[in-house]
């Protein structure tokens, strides 16, 4: 059950009980009144039961009826329930009959006063009730009435002191019910905004996703487009224009065009591959120190140049992206050497330490100042540097590089040696 249905019946329930307070005494009254007259039928006793009926009704009508908003204003109900009391005092005086509705004092003391107010309406209500079962105020003619009154009186206020706590306790624990229904309504309505706010936030973030994971894509695309078939390319030009020169040499203008050919082939492999997400060919089915060795063979047979790997501490399986970060690195850093160092020598090292696995790579060549190279893309090798760098961090690693003019350039990558 929802707050607002538990909320709606109790409301229910609240206004079917303000409508027995206001029914309730004027069929006591009504009832009173008709016995009170069958008993008596002396025209004076008559007319003072009537007007003083007529006036007791007219004051319940007034003050409850017909201003049911005023229950609220505790001065104005305490006025009335002592009016009513006295009215109440003047009928039991009439004719004892009307301690059928001097009982009707008890409801309007629930519903018209609070605290010691009700005491003391609910302890002149049993004192009237108890006047009235004893046969009026005559009785106070005796000593002997008297005590009989004071008997009557005590069972009277016992019993309504016990149904007083009851329907306080009741009417304490419907207003805690009541606060706590509205709690309950408030806490929904602030969830219900919460979770309109949250569902505005996920859509943002779904959003933000899809943009990043786009952006991310085409950074990977980049990457792997530099890394196979923009270096691929640049071997069978290479070789192509080392094939335009030994033209009087057949065989070795064959051997070029072989190479290149083959640089063909492999650049067409590795870009489908990066288009499929998988793993460079170099690492599949083998270990990254395997797949090293065989990239730096290739790439030294290419050039013409030295190239040498060493691979140092437990050599262990990592985690794909970590093993495809170092192996692009070592071809973008020797892909680097081969068109821009000069060099004649290039040394490579593998090292694997307990939290940490780093990837040198150094040569002898010219070297360069790193702060002058530039950070975008064109043909100065500005975007291989950024792709390594961009490549290396998204794995939570660093690129470090070392060069100066004339002595040569360094380039160590550290990433953190997460095992597959």
């Amino acid at each position: 059950m929802t707050g607002g249905a538990t909320a709606g019946r109790l409301d229910s329930w609240e206004r079917r009980l303000k409508a027995a307070v206001t029914v309730v005494p004027y069929v006591a009254l009504a009832v009173s009144t008709a016995l009170a007259l069958l008993l008596d039928h002396r025209p004076d006793v008559v007319a003072r039961t009537l007007l003083t009926v007529a006036v007791t009704a007219l004051w319940i009508l007034w003050f409850v009826t017909l201003h049911p908003a005023w229950s609220e204003r505790r001065g104005l109900m305490a006025g009335y329930y002592v009016g009513l009391m006295v009215l109440v005092a003047i009928l039991v005086a009439i004719s004892p009959l009307f301690g059928f509705f001097a009982w009707s004092g008890y409801i309007h003391a629930l519903y018209a006063l609070r605290g010691r107010w009700r005491i003391a309406g609910v302890a002149a209500t049993a004192l009237l009730s108890a006047a009235s079962q004893v046969g009026g105020f005559g009785i106070f003619a005796s000593v002997a009435g008297v005590a009989i009154f004071a008997v009557v009186a005590m069972f009277n206020l016992g019993v309504a002191g016990v149904m007083m706590v009851l329907a306080t306790i009741t009417q304490q624990q419907a207003e805690r019910r009541q606060r706590m229904i509205e709690e309950l309504a408030e806490a929904n309505d602030k969830l219900a905004t919460a979770m309109a706010e949250n569902a505005g936030l996920h859509a943002q973030l779904l959003a933000q996703a899809r943009e990043a994971g786009a952006l991310d894509e085409r950074q990977r695309m980049a990457g792997e487009i530099h890394d196979t078939l923009a270096q691929g390319l640049t071997g069978i030009v290479t070789q192509l224009e080392a094939a335009e020169q030994a033209g009087s040499a057949p065989a070795e203008w064959r051997r070029h065009v072989r190479t290149a050919a083959q640089l063909a082939r492999d650049s067409l492999t590795e870009a489908r591959r990066s288009v499929q997400a998988l793993r460079p060919r170099p690492l599949d089915g083998a270990r990254l120190p395997d797949a090293l060795s065989a990239v730096v063979e290739q790439w030294s047979s290419l050039n013409g140049l030295t190239a040498e790997l060493l691979t140092t501490g437990d050599a262990r399986p990592l985690r794909p992206e970590i093993e495809v970060a170092l192996l692009r690195t070592a071809q973008e850093a020797l892909a680097n050497v081969a068109k821009h160092a000069g060099a004649s020598r290039v040394w490579l090292t593998l090292s694997y330490m307990e939290d940490v696995v780093t990837l040198d790579v150094r040569d002898d060549g010219t070297g360069f100042d790193p702060t002058a190279t530039p950070a975008g893309t064109g043909e100065g090798g500005g975007f291989g540097l950024t792709a390594m760098r961009e490549r290396v961090s998204r794995i939570a690693g660093t690129l470090a590089i070392e060069s100066e003019p004339g002595t040569g350039t360094a380039v160590s990558a550290c990433v953190p040696a997460l095992p597959r």
